[in-house]
């Protein structure tokens, strides 16, 4: 019964962790740099203002959809597992800048 209890608890710890809006530059540490530092496959170099001006015009929404559903190369979710929307929002602030 303890190890069941001790299992739920650090099961609802993990999950409760992704509540939490992730800082923009960590998330792009973790699961965009891989691209987005060099612009791979198109992808727009991160802080290149140039390249992420006509995403940005888009709309913030638009961006996360885009995210979530995969784009080109990109698969669904980019390569964050654990993501929010407000996650990706501020991955793509950190990047664009």
């Amino acid at each position: 019964m303890k190890k069941l209890l001790a299992l739920t608890a650090a099961a609802a710890l993990t999950l409760s962790t992704s509540a939490f809006a992730q800082d923009g530059k960590a998330v792009y540490d973790k699961a965009c740099q891989v691209c987005h530092s060099m612009g791979v496959a198109g992808a727009p170099k991160a802080h290149d203002a140039a390249a992420w001006e006509s995403r940005l015009a888009k709309g913030p929404e638009a961006l996360v959809s885009s995210v979530k559903a995969g784009l080109n190369a990109m698969p669904p979710g980019g390569m964050c597992t654990d993501c929010s929307d407000e996650d990706y929002k501020k991955a793509i602030e950190y990047m664009s800048k």
